[in-house]
């Protein structure tokens, strides 16, 4: 007897890892953005959100691969 993978449940792995690759972009380019502008006065809230874009990207990326693990095993 086979299990076979749960496809809603690997399509909303993909969702999250898509979602990753996106803030993988982004957390990086504000980030840049925010070092290359240390004299303006918003600095440390741009490179804050670059920040917690960076980590959002992580923390999507491991909640979109445990649901694909899931959906596979």
């Amino acid at each position: 007897m086979t299990k076979r993978t749960d496809k809603e449940l690997l399509g909303k792995g993909l969702k999250f890892m898509a979602g990753s690759l996106v803030c993988m972009f982004t957390g990086p380019v504000v980030i840049h953005s925010a070092f290359k502008n240390q004299e303006h006065p918003l600095y440390i809230p741009v490179l804050i959100t670059g920040l917690a874009i960076a980590a959002f990207a992580i923390i999507l990326a491991f909640k979109g691969m445990r649901k694909i693990m899931n959906s596979i095993f």
